[in-house]
C-alpha cells in the first residue's frame, strides 16, 4: 500500500493538493470565482439587467453604479454579473456536442479502419476545407441567432478536432495486449471499443476540452458582438462590447469591463487546460 494511500484522508487531500499544478489552482479559483458569481447574481445586485432607467444613461463609474450605466441607463455591474451565465453556457455546453460526435466517429475510425476509416477520414478533410469562423458564421445564419443555433453549429463544425485526437489513440490501442485479450475471449467489437479501448483514448481530449472552451467562448462572444449569438435585451459579454463601441471615448466603461471578464475567464480556462495537462501527462 502506498504511503498516500495510507494516510489519513486529511493528510491525502492535503499530498493531493500539493501535487495539483499551481496553474490548474489558479484557473479553477478564477473560473469557480465566475460561476458563483453568476449564480448568485441577484444578491450581489438588486438592479434589473434588461430595465431602461433614461435618468442614468452613460452614467460613469462610482456611487449606486459602481461599473457605470450603459446607454440605456442599465448597470453595467449587474449586466457582467448575468451575462457572465451566458458566456460560461457557452463556454462549457458548447464543447458537450463536439466532443460526443467527435470521439464516437474517430473511436470507430480509429477502432475499425479499413474503408470505415477511409470514408471518414474523407468527411473530416471536407470539413475542415472550410474557414472555420466563415462555417459557423454561415449555419448560425441559416438556422437563425440565438444559443440553439450556436450550439448546433458547433457539433457540426468543431467535432473534427475530436475526432482526430481519439482517432490517433484508437490506431494505437487496437493493437495493445489489452484489446487484443478482450478479443481473443470473444468479446465483440462495440463491447470492445467502449469499454477497453475508450477508456484509454479519452485523455487527450480531456486535455484539449478545456482550451477549446476558451476558444469556444470567443466564438460565442463574437457571434455577439456581430447579433448573432444570445440576442437582446439578454446581457452577454460579447453583446455588450458591441453596444459600447459608439461611446468608446465618452463611455469607455460599457465596452471595456466585459472586455475585461471575457479576458479573465479566457486566462481563467486557459490555466486549467495547462494544469491539467501537466496533471496527466507528467503526474505533477
Amino acid at each position: 500500500m502506498s504511503a498516500l494511500a495510507a494516510a489519513p484522508v486529511p493528510g491525502r487531500l492535503a499530498k493531493l493538493w500539493s501535487a495539483t499544478p499551481a496553474t490548474l489552482k489558479v484557473g479553477g479559483a478564477i473560473v469557480l470565482a465566475w460561476i458563483v458569481l453568476a449564480a448568485a447574481a441577484p444578491l450581489l445586485s438588486s438592479f434589473n439587467p434588461i430595465k431602461v432607467d433614461v435618468l442614468n444613461m452613460l452614467k460613469p463609474p462610482g456611487g449606486t453604479y459602481w461599473l457605470g450605466a450603459d446607454a440605456l441607463g442599465r448597470d453595467v455591474f449587474t449586466r457582467i454579473l448575468y451575462g457572465a451565465r451566458a458566456d460560461l453556457m457557452m463556454a462549457f455546453f458548447g464543447v458537450v456536442g463536439p466532443i460526443i460526435l467527435g470521439t464516437l466517429i474517430g473511436l470507430v475510425g480509429g477502432y475499425l479502419g479499413g474503408r470505415i476509416d477511409m470514408v471518414l477520414m474523407r468527411l473530416f478533410e471536407i470539413t475542415v476545407s472550410f474557414p472555420y469562423f466563415v462555417l459557423v458564421i454561415a449555419i448560425v445564419a441559416v438556422l437563425g441567432p440565438g444559443l440553439k443555433s450556436y450550439f448546433i453549429s458547433l457539433t457540426l463544425v468543431n467535432w473534427v478536432s475530436y475526432a482526430r485526437l481519439v482517432r490517433s489513440e484508437a490506431l494505437v490501442l487496437r493493437n495493445a495486449d489489452f484489446v487484443l485479450a478482450a478479443r481473443s475471449m470473444g468479446f465483440g467489437h462495440l463491447r470492445t471499443m467502449l469499454f477497453h479501448v475508450l477508456p484509454n483514448a479519452l485523455v487527450p481530449p480531456a486535455v484539449f476540452v478545456m482550451t477549446d472552451a476558451v476558444l469556444t467562448i470567443v466564438l460565442g462572444s463574437s457571434l455577439g458582438f456581430l447579433g448573432l449569438g444570445v440576442q437582446p435585451p439578454t446581457p452577454e459579454w460579447g453583446a455588450m462590447i458591441a453596444e459600447g463601441t459608439n461611446y468608446l471615448t465618452s463611455a469607455w466603461w460599457i465596452s471595456v469591463l466585459p472586455g475585461l471578464a471575457i479576458c479573465s475567464l479566457a486566462l481563467g480556462l486557459s490555466l486549467v487546460a495547462d494544469g491539467l495537462a501537466r496533471l496527466l501527462h507528467t503526474g505533477t
